[in-house]
């Protein structure tokens, strides 16, 4: 697999295809870096032009000597890792596209001009290039060329904190280059059964341990909520469990990740328009399988286990009709009012699987609600959860990866709107607060006493559309937030 951008370290870069400048707002960082003559034009272009910086803008000025990106990173009282992942991403985009360009060159401006230390610009850096530069052209007859050499230059790219932060973003970029392209995969040629092949091939790989449950292995569990959403169609549901071994003596941090191969809705059929995009009902537990393949590849010391229900919900002659109750693996009776409610059923099989590990704590991630969207948008994952320190830690680790979370309240009186009327509960709420009634769905299915989080990814898992930042197809977040929170997990063990 190629590369999109290779990293090098230069004292000063000489004759490159391309320089990046900053532009922090209307002023131009490090234009030292260029050619004496081509300083004052490049001002003036900018004027002229009237660019102003914004976060993720960029241009190929002209009137000079040699080829310069301009790159806005948004105003300094603005700054935030997001943003500054994003711009390089757009950075990554641009110059990826540009057919040319083979050797950039970049040259840090001044570390006071940032809030952050030059190993966390550099990282985030790194990472938005990488993710920036990605297309998924598996199935295009004809690939473009976009790999291009990206040389640091400067007294801040000498440090080996800088150097070391470089190579992590490398090695995880690798990792979700793979993934990526895996997730982007269409229903017709990916699976539940096919998933779990990737899976077991990735283990053999990453020295991880791997084990599967196929529908005979999940009747005998009695996981009756998980194949009840597999049922309607032809390829048989699994349950897929990926685990970094990590450091012996700690315990385990559970990623739960909801794998829906395609989503149609089952018997509640959803409307035709985008239903395209369903292929990405996997993402959640494409980013679980990224996240324990990141801890293998980053050597973390921390156990992480990945549990992926994996299942595709159609509306064939077995599928589940509304009214339909099935019990979960826990016990608990599930009155099945909308099967296009489907992923919270197959995530409560996983997760009492997850609560089996003893674990410092779990986390689940799935495209669950439209809701979500409503509520944040496409800027933020939604977090809620039964313990507020795991919620935190998850906060903070989204603020350094530039993936960002906000809370939603989850409190004892949403249970309310799930109290079945045939079974102990139904699979929706009554309309209002779609988000957090997903989480109050969950919860039921945790122990007490086991911290545990809720991450809705509907909003931020994919782009559905090309951007200045990213090609079209699955993010993987927040595959990057759940590694660094592995990473720096100070949970007791």
């Amino acid at each position: 697999m190629n590369k999109p951008v290779d990293f090098r370290w230069v004292a000063r870069s000489a004759r490159p295809d391309a320089r990046v400048v900053l532009a922090q707002g209307p002023a131009l960082l490090a234009p030292a870096a260029l050619p004496a003559a081509d300083r004052p034009a490049l001002e003036a272009w900018r004027k002229a032009a009237q660019f102003e910086g914004e976060t993720g803008a960029t241009a190929w000025p002209t009137g000079l000597s040699a080829p310069v990106l301009l790159v806005g990173i948004g105003r300094k009282s603005d700054f935030h890792a997001a943003r500054w992942l994003r711009a390089w991403a757009a950075a990554g985009r641009a110059l990826a596209q540009a057919g040319a360009v083979r050797r950039v060159a970049f040259e840090w401006p001044d570390a006071a001009a940032f809030p952050l230390a030059a190993p966390e610009l550099a990282g985030l850096a790194a990472d938005g290039l990488l993710a920036g530069a990605y297309a998924f052209e598996s199935f295009k007859s004809r690939k473009r060329a976009g790999a291009f050499v990206f040389e640091w230059a400067g007294r801040m790219s000498a440090a080996k904190a800088v150097r070391a932060a470089v190579r992590r973003a490398e090695i995880a970029g690798e990792v979700l280059r793979e993934v990526r392209d895996l997730a982007n995969r269409p229903a017709n040629e990916l699976g539940p059964m096919e998933l779990a092949a990737h899976a077991r091939k990735w283990a053999k790989r990453d020295g991880l341990s791997c084990k599967v449950w196929d529908v005979a292995a999940l009747k005998k569990e009695k996981c009756g909520a998980l194949l009840a959403v597999a049922q309607g169609s032809r390829r048989p549901g699994c349950l897929i469990r990926l685990a970094h071994a990590g450091k012996r003596g700690l315990k385990p941090l559970v990623v739960v990740g909801k794998a829906v191969t395609f989503d149609s809705g089952g018997i509640s059929l959803k409307p035709g328009k985008k239903m395209e995009w369903m292929k990405y009902d996997k993402s959640g537990g494409m980013a679980a399988l990224a996240v324990v393949r990141l801890a293998a590849r980053l050597k973390l010391p921390r156990p992480v286990v990945a549990y992926v229900p994996a299942a595709e919900n159609m509306p064939g002659g077995g599928a589940t009709r509304p009214g339909d109750i099935v019990t979960a693996r826990n016990g608990k009776t599930i009155e099945i009012l909308n099967t296009d409610a489907e992923g919270r059923l197959i995530l409560a099989d996983a997760l009492s699987f997850a609560a089996d590990e003893k674990p410092a704590a779990i986390v689940d991630v799935a495209t669950l609600t439209g809701a979500v969207i409503v509520a944040l948008g496409y800027e933020a994952t939604a977090v809620l959860g039964n313990d507020d320190r795991l919620v935190l830690d998850l906060m903070l680790s989204g603020e350094a990866v530039g993936e960002r979370l906000w809370q939603l309240p989850l409190w004892p009186e949403h249970d309310e709107m799930l109290k079945g009327q045939f079974a102990d509960l139904k699979n929706v709420g009554d309309g209002s607060a779609g988000t957090i009634a997903g989480g109050a769905f969950l919860k039921r299915f945790v122990p007490d006493g086991v911290p545990w989080a809720h991450l809705d990814i509907a909003g931020t898992a994919w782009l559905e559309e090309e951007k200045p930042f990213g090609a079209p197809g699955a993010t993987l977040v927040p595959a990057r937030l759940l590694a660094d929170w592995a990473a720096r997990s100070h949970l007791d063990s």
